[in-house]
């Protein structure tokens, strides 16, 4: 495992053990477009699953993976936007997303579970339609761990910041522009946004890149529990 990945997970793991059993614990990864927070997300709640069943293997999956992409909002109200050219072409910018419904979501979880908590459920994304997918992830009372990711979680001001407060452990992985940029490119041809790797990379530069400028500014280094850098191969450094 990597050293990085697994100093997380014995932080998370520690971390975890002191949260009262009636308690989720949230785990908020962050960073900008390209940055590999959702490879990195989805490698440490495989890994906390992976130390629970260790320790309890006949007990259900402890950790969920809640991507912040279902909160996109869908191309019908970009449609009704004041412009809607513009909303559509910066797709992915903050004000095309729904804060508040996201911060509703994190509200839910992190109230008390008792004998009586159902399922919590929460959207996908559509790559498809590309539209988001409503009630598509099933978050269960029996998982104490949810890990939430996306570009936009530790912006310091509302509606983001109201669900901070309510996070037990705040990552946020960094990037070099250029790698960033390379990933951007290559994704939006496999995602069928762009034809070649030329027009990948000017919608990187035109919309994805300027939008992880403004969450790198906007960040409060000393209101984060951990920075880590994403690195060429594919794994992590730490800062």
């Amino acid at each position: 495992m990597d050293d990085v990945l697994s100093r997380l997970l014995d932080k998370a793991w520690g971390r975890f053990q002191e949260t009262p059993s009636d308690t989720r614990f949230l785990i908020a990864i962050a960073g900008i477009p390209g940055s590999g927070k959702t490879t990195l997300s989805k490698r440490l709640t495989a890994a906390l699953n992976a130390r629970h069943a260790a320790h309890s293997p006949t007990d259900p999956p402890i950790a969920a993976f809640v991507p912040m992409d279902g909160y996109h909002h869908t191309r019908a109200q970009l449609d009704a936007m004041p412009d809607p050219a513009t909303a559509h072409a910066r797709r992915g910018a903050e004000f095309t997303f729904d804060g508040e419904g996201f911060v509703q979501l994190v509200k839910r979880l992190k109230e008390p579970l008792t004998i009586d908590s159902t399922t919590v459920f929460a959207p996908s994304f559509d790559h498809a339609t590309k539209d988001p997918k409503e009630n598509d992830i099933a978050i269960e009372p029996t998982h104490r761990i949810v890990v939430l990711e996306g570009n936009y979680l530790l912006l310091p001001h509302p509606p983001w910041s109201h669900a901070h407060p309510l996070f037990s452990l705040t990552i946020f992985v960094s990037v070099p522009t250029s790698l960033a940029r390379t990933r951007l490119a290559a994704r939006h041809v496999a995602a069928g946004l762009a034809a070649t790797l030329a027009e990948g990379d000017r919608r990187a530069v035109e919309n994805d890149l300027p939008n992880g400028a403004e969450v790198t500014r906007l960040l409060r280094r000393e209101a984060v529990d951990e920075v880590v850098e994403s690195t060429e191969d594919g794994g992590w450094a730490g800062l």
